[in-house]
């Protein structure tokens, strides 16, 4: 098995494959869901674009099974778009390059995009099928779920037929989710108060890198590294000690990702850079020491850097540092209905230095709407202490579980009669 054409089921990954080929970063994925509107029409099935840009295919039903109930399988086109910094991959221009490492399909330095890019494709290899006896199908293709579930959020009735929906935005095999926790991101902005960089100092980019970082909600739970508490941490041991003051901060790409990189150009007297090292040296070990077994790939770097004009001035910087601190960034409290679910979090996702301001921004979850709102108001308050503005959006409502749903049932039963044991039934944070 050395490319995608050579796995099985055939149809599946082919269409993966052309997935894969076509750009389709958030509000970038256009020309995929026109792609897969043109092999529809090829087909001779119905397709229709909503007003929010959601495609909508139907297929009528097989000879037969006309008076079955219509299903709507759906997923959304967009991927999550990051990279490792090496990587000089262009996710609006460039085709995800694929390998194949014993059973894994894994992408060359980016994120795969089989969320949900493999969705999408199993949902279409069934509507393009002409060998499987059905009842009355829907596809349902929405966009910009990883950065706002604008898709979903802007779909109005009258679009769909069905009254049975099956999500295929999972994650493992022979497990059926029945409930999702909801989340709201926590934009915090401080404006930028600089002063002169001493004359006397140097400067130098602390790297954070080789973090498993992973999805906010999915990897929370396991405990592994952020890289911009990590680079904080960092700070708040050594800065007073070495007068380390910090130019600017780059770290996280993503609301819902674990930060697994962070940049961070610091300046202090020339006759610290000893020490200074020996401080890199100590905590690079006392952060393997802690996180060994976890992040195996863990390094902290430093690279001389032109000495910037600026530097935060004491005072923010102090703040900052503390804020961070206090920001927690991992489960909050675990869920009292189902056993080993997470059921509040927090993502202290992106800390970045613009021109006139540093933003962070925060991504929270949680399974019941009131937690999320009030971990919202938590970690709004945090930087709204020290002075920032906080701006809470983008909310979206927990799923609720239904153990009892008929549509469970007979999923349950399906999928043993198939492959002959039974799912797991799961709630996903």
């Amino acid at each position: 098995m050395s490319s995608i054409e050579t796995l099985s089921p055939t149809p599946v990954w082919s269409i993966f494959k052309q997935i894969c080929d076509i750009p389709h970063p958030s509000k970038h994925e256009l020309k995929l869901r026109d792609h897969i509107r043109c092999l529809c029409d090829e087909k001779g099935l119905k397709t229709v674009i909503d007003p929010t840009g959601n495609l909508i295919v139907s297929k009528p039903a097989t000879e037969g099974m006309q008076d079955r109930q219509c299903v709507v399988i759906q997923g959304h086109v967009d991927m999550v778009p990051q990279k490792n910094a090496d990587s000089t991959h262009d996710f609006v221009n460039d085709p995800i390059t694929t390998y194949i490492d014993g059973e894994w399909l894994k992408a060359k330095g980016t994120t795969l995009g089989s969320d949900n890019g493999i969705g999408v494709a199993a949902g279409l290899a069934v509507m393009l099928s002409d060998d499987i006896t059905h009842g009355p199908l829907e596809l349902l293709c929405t966009i910009e779920e990883e950065t706002s579930m604008r898709g979903a959020f802007g779909l109005e009735s009258g679009y769909l037929e069905a009254d049975i929906l099956l999500n295929l935005d999972t994650e493992d095999e022979g497990e059926l989710y029945v409930g999702c926790a909801g989340g709201a991101d926590i934009i915090s902005t401080l404006q930028l108060q600089q002063q002169a960089t001493p004359d006397s100092h140097i400067a130098y980019e602390i790297q954070v890198k080789g973090l498993l970082g992973g999805h906010s909600g999915l990897d929370i739970e396991h405990g592994r590294a952020n890289a911009n508490q990590m680079v904080n941490r960092f700070l708040l041991s050594y800065a007073k000690k070495l007068d380390i003051r910090v130019a600017n901060f780059n770290g996280g790409t993503l609301r819902n990702a674990i930060p697994r990189e962070s940049f961070t150009l610091v300046t202090f007297d020339q006759a610290c850079e000893a020490a200074f090292k020996q401080a890199i040296e100590e905590f690079s070990q006392l952060m393997l020491a802690e996180y060994g077994k976890t992040e195996i790939n863990l390094t902290i770097d430093i690279q001389t850097a032109a000495l910037p004009n600026m530097v935060l001035t004491q005072e923010l910087q102090n703040k900052l540092q503390l804020a961070i601190a206090s920001c927690i960034s991992a489960p909050l409290r675990m869920s009292d209905q189902f056993e080993g679910v997470v059921e509040t979090s927090n993502n202290l996702a992106i800390v970045k230095s613009y021109e006139d301001r540093i933003e962070i921004i925060c991504l929270t979850r949680s399974l019941i709407n009131s937690a999320r709102d009030f971990t919202c108001q938590l970690i709004a308050g945090t930087f709204e202490m020290i002075g920032a503005k906080t701006e809470i959006s983008g909310a979206y409502p927990g799923w609720k579980p239904n153990p009892d749903s008929a549509i469970l049932q007979t999923m349950s039963k399906g999928y043993k009669a198939l492959f002959g044991k039974t799912p797991a039934i799961k709630v996903i944070h």
